[in-house]
């Protein structure tokens, strides 16, 4: 393991540990077996470690997310992302809490990467009919309640049965999908149509008139 590796893993540990949320440059060097010309040679201040904390930890998660091979069913991809997100969570408790700590400023690009991921696979299920509001909006309901489940499930586990993740999942997609056999009665073509203009905008129209039919489009959806 690299000294940095050992700086990071050290001082997200401690962080976890702290009441406070927050850990010395001293204590981080004596747990990671470093002096401190060691610490700020690699990250220049208290400040530059905690955002390099963060970043390592949503490039860990991020990491995952890319290794996933999509499958034929989008739906089904949907379902095991959320299922590895909470995964993640539990597996990196430390990680995770600093990567949603309301003390961290800015939105690490990773973080970003991360919801893009996720956009695509939401795209693949408006594709297939399946989406019964915008993919902007899935996404972020899926979000918001998938990290929400899994900050719980890591700081309050006690309270909670162990299929609660389960359930919420299966909530967030039940508000937000179209079965399959009501695809086309229920509007799922109309999120079909929506993703196919995203993916193709036909050569006819200008970006212009692309743009508000698209915008028509997520209005019926929404």
């Amino acid at each position: 393991m690299s000294t940095r590796t050992r700086i990071l893993e050290a001082a997200a540990e401690l962080l976890a540990e702290s009441p406070v949320a927050d850990v010395s440059t001293r204590a981080v060097c004596e747990a990671a077996g470093v002096g401190a010309p060691a610490l700020y040679r690699q990250f220049g201040d208290k400040e530059g470690l905690l955002t390099a904390v963060v970043d390592y930890g949503f490039e860990k998660y991020l990491a995952g997310k890319q290794a996933a091979t999509p499958s034929e069913d989008p739906v089904r991809d949907l379902r095991d992302g959320w299922d590895a997100h909470v995964a993640f969570a539990l597996e990196n408790p430390s990680y995770y809490r600093l990567m949603y700590s309301p003390t961290v400023s800015g939105t690490p690009a990773a973080a970003v990467e991360a919801h893009h991921l996720l956009t695509e696979v939401v795209e693949r299920v408006a594709a297939a009919g399946r989406l019964s509001v915008s993919v902007e909006a899935a996404a972020q309901m899926i979000m918001s309640a998938n990290t929400g489940v899994a900050l719980v499930l890591i700081t309050r586990r006690e309270l909670y049965t162990p299929d609660v993740s389960t359930r919420v999942r299966d909530a967030i997609h039940t508000a937000i999908l179209v079965p399959e056999q009501d695809a086309v009665a229920r509007g799922g073509e109309v999120s079909a149509l929506s993703a196919q203009l995203r993916r193709s905008p036909p050569e006819k129209l200008t970006p212009a008139e692309t743009g508000l039919l698209q915008e028509w489009l997520t209005r019926l959806t929404d």
